[in-house]
């Protein structure tokens, strides 16, 4: 064989390996770039809250669970002929407190929950 065979085959090899190593250069760039972008943005975000400034306690102890009763909140009616109503003008909850608190209790000769086997109330 002759000289020039082995001189072409050499020339693809190399550059073949430049190729690589300049798509692993542009890599190495890349997250060199992304990383310093990361650090800058992270220096321009409020840094986290001091010990003094963390949530406290209010001064009358913690707050409980309060338990009630509710009921549904009747939606207006419109007049005939009138505006009708947008959300705003609705409020926020579809329920409101119930004039009787107190609970319902169980009663003597129900079954308790539906196919509990009990003759239920007779």
């Amino acid at each position: 064989m002759d000289t020039a065979m082995y001189e072409a085959a050499a020339g693809v090899q190399v550059f073949g390996y430049v190729v690589i190593l300049v798509a692993g250069v542009a890599c190495v760039a890349g997250l060199i770039w992304a990383f310093r972008l990361g650090v800058k943005v992270r220096r321009r975000e409020p840094a986290p809250p001091r010990p003094d400034e963390q949530p406290r306690m209010p001064p009358s102890g913690p707050v409980h669970e309060v338990q009630e009763r509710r009921e549904p909140d009747e939606v207006p009616r419109v007049a005939d002929g009138g505006e009708r109503l947008t959300p705003h003008q609705l409020g926020n909850a579809g329920t409101k407190r119930a004039d009787d608190q107190s609970r319902s209790r169980w009663s003597p000769g129900s079954s308790g929950s539906f196919g509990g086997g009990g003759g239920g109330r007779t």
